[in-house]
């Protein structure tokens, strides 16, 4: 298993827990909560079709952001088949769920090898990638940290480390909680039906 980073710059305002959802809301979110919830933050990437992909188009929606590489030997593998069995497991209400998987690896993950590694999880998946600068200032607006580490004695040459939290953004647009790597598939899939039938705020 490649190394992984720790909470990264969100990490001082995360709380793992129980947590309500809402005022008055009888289910509780079991990911770790961002208090005060905030927008999450936008940008625009290429997706594996080639074309501009804008976060806020997904508004109304419930977004799970997860920022890994192709050629991660377990960690995004394991991430993205526990997001497509609680996308698979939402049913009719998957339309709207979006999973989104922005490669931290842009040199090697083209547009081809991005199309066919997030379309053998789900065809609805979104990868996304840009340039090495365009990469490092979104993923720290929502946290995450990578870095490339060397692998002379390897065919791969290098390896990228990462932190591997899933960011879940509401229908509102609000980043509400992470999810680190091996929670529980039911923990995710509960929260995701929760904020799925949430109003979203004004």
């Amino acid at each position: 298993m490649r190394k992984l980073f720790g909470w990264g710059a969100l990490g001082a305002i995360l709380l793992v827990g129980l947590v309500s959802c809402g005022p008055g809301a009888q289910a509780k979110l079991r990911g770790g909560s961002i208090q005060p919830a905030q927008a999450a933050p936008d940008f625009t990437l290429t997706d594996q079709n080639g074309n501009p992909f804008t976060l806020s188009s997904t508004q109304g929606q419930v977004v799970l952001v997860y920022f890994g590489y192709t050629s991660c030997p377990d960690v995004c593998p394991l991430t993205l088949a526990d997001l497509r069995s609680v996308h698979e497991k939402m049913g009719a209400e998957a339309k709207d769920v979006r999973v989104i998987f922005v490669t931290v690896d842009p040199e090697r993950d083209t547009q081809a090898v991005l199309k066919k590694y997030v379309g053998a999880f789900d065809p609805s998946f979104i990868g996304l990638r840009g340039s090495v600068a365009e990469t490092e200032n979104i993923a720290n607006s929502f946290g995450a940290k990578f870095k490339k580490t060397n692998l002379p004695n390897s065919a791969l040459g290098y390896a990228m480390d990462h932190s591997a939290f899933i960011y879940v953004i509401d229908r509102s647009g609000k980043l509400r909680e992470t999810f680190p790597f091996g929670a529980a598939r039911e923990d995710i899939l509960n929260d995701v039906e929760i904020l799925v039938r949430e109003k979203p705020s004004l």
